[in-house]
């Protein structure tokens, strides 16, 4: 063997090794295949964020969850007999799991254990940019974490006393870290409150503007539309919570002046924990004149999405705001073509290309919500301009609330109003 061959056998491979995750599930009664695949699929997403691989996907189907250990003693044998066998990182589940739960499953399976909450807390933690942000998720994921630490930690024992017997005088170390986690809880809520005082006092700043923000499901297109509109350099990615941070831009179309904030995206089961700490950052939404819902068409479960996003927006009190809905992506869905163009199509290839109909969409979702919706790709900048037509017309309705006299002639002073990240 030459020196050169020794040489080469010392060296080791450095790069980070991925983590390698199974997702587990429960199909619930009433719930399709095709649902339970899209949530997974979902959770798969949230799992490629958060910097692991899916390998595998475990389903049961189950009226309610095994009170012990989430899934049936035989469907946790199988999970079990597949992490040993091919070394799996972590498990997550598509569900939150109770504290005795997440230590009995801990205990029988030796790795890392996921449910759905701590993978969102996790993502959002690693996203976070601002002080403000991050001081949200931090408190989000202490109070989640309060009741689980006999589950997080296995060097969290009763400390032994001045006698031989077990306990005694000694505290449990448990209690000590509980404490610590609550003091930390306290501080982080002080350091909020001060962040808010500050978000209050711009919000108050921004009196005599309309204010218009963007909502939507996670990963719809909401900040490459909001860098269409303000030429702006937002990151935008394929991820799930691309940004987790609000920013705001002020924005001039046909002489009206208006600021628009793109928001955090809404998930599907997303953590009570998380949407309580993000109170200032959804004040952006609450205290809006307008909301812009945007919605990714090209998603297979979009109606679902606009559903969890209505269902969210009610639950922190937005669903009375005028609202203007936005179909985004049309790029990726194969619209249906003319009457003329059927003609010389088969039977065969219009069901094979499950074309959309904009129009009876369109005129669905206007029956539904009151409001005509806009087809449009933000990537592309499809029907971009009709997009700017209906945002103008709704802006125009809120700022002459503000200046019932408003003339279009008129130059409105902007200097007053800056940039807010």
């Amino acid at each position: 063997m030459s020196k050169y061959s020794r040489k080469l056998q010392k060296l080791y491979d450095t790069a980070p090794k991925e983590d390698t995750a199974v997702l587990v599930a429960l199909i619930k009664q009433g719930q399709t295949d095709q649902q339970a695949a899209e949530y997974l699929d979902e959770l798969a997403f949230l799992t490629e964020t958060l910097g692991a691989s899916t390998i595998y996907r475990f389903t049961q189907r189950l009226e309610k969850p095994d009170i012990k250990t989430f899934v049936g003693s035989g469907k946790l044998e199988e999970i079990k007999s597949y992490i040993e066998h091919f070394e799996v990182d972590m498990v997550i589940f598509d569900d939150d799991l109770s504290p005795s739960q997440m230590r009995n499953l801990e205990n029988e399976l030796k790795i890392k254990v996921y449910d759905r909450s701590l993978l969102i807390l996790d993502i959002f933690l690693s996203r976070a940019q601002t002080a403000q942000a991050k001081t949200q998720v931090e408190l989000a994921r202490f109070q989640y974490l309060l009741p689980r630490l006999t589950n997080m930690w296995t060097h969290l024992e009763r400390q032994r006393g001045g006698t031989s017997t077990r306990g005694g005088a000694g505290e449990k170390e448990i209690e000590t870290d509980k404490r610590d986690i609550r003091t930390k809880i306290t501080l982080l809520k002080n350091k909020l409150k001060e962040i808010e005082k500050q978000g209050i006092t711009q919000r108050r700043g921004r009196k005599g503007i309309v204010r218009a923000a963007l909502v939507g499901y996670t990963n719809v297109g909401k900040s490459t539309l909001m860098n269409l509109i303000t030429k702006s350099d937002i990151l935008a990615e394929n991820k799930l919570f691309a940004t987790v941070d609000s920013t705001v831009r002020k924005v001039v179309l046909e002489n009206i002046p208006f600021l628009l904030s793109d928001t955090v995206g809404f998930i599907r089961k997303l953590p009570t924990h998380l949407i309580e700490s993000f109170k200032s950052t959804l004040d952006e939404i609450r205290e809006a004149d307008l909301l812009v819902h945007v919605i990714d068409i090209s998603h297979p479960g979009f109606e679902d999405h606009f559903t969890v996003v209505k269902n969210t927006l009610n639950e922190i009190g937005a669903t009375e705001k005028p609202m203007l809905l936005v179909f985004n992506k049309i790029d990726l869905v194969p619209q249906k073509p003319s009457e003329e163009e059927l003609l010389h199509m088969t039977e065969i290839e219009i069901e094979e290309n499950n074309y959309l109909d904009f129009e009876q969409l369109a005129q669905a979702y206007e029956k539904k919500t009151g409001i005509a919706p806009v087809f449009m790709s933000a990537e592309n900048a499809t029907n971009v301009d009709e997009f700017r037509k209906a945002l103008v017309k709704e802006v125009k309705k809120q700022h002459l609330k503000i200046y019932p006299h408003y003339l279009e002639s008129e130059v409105f002073d902007m200097s007053q109003f800056e940039d807010l990240e």
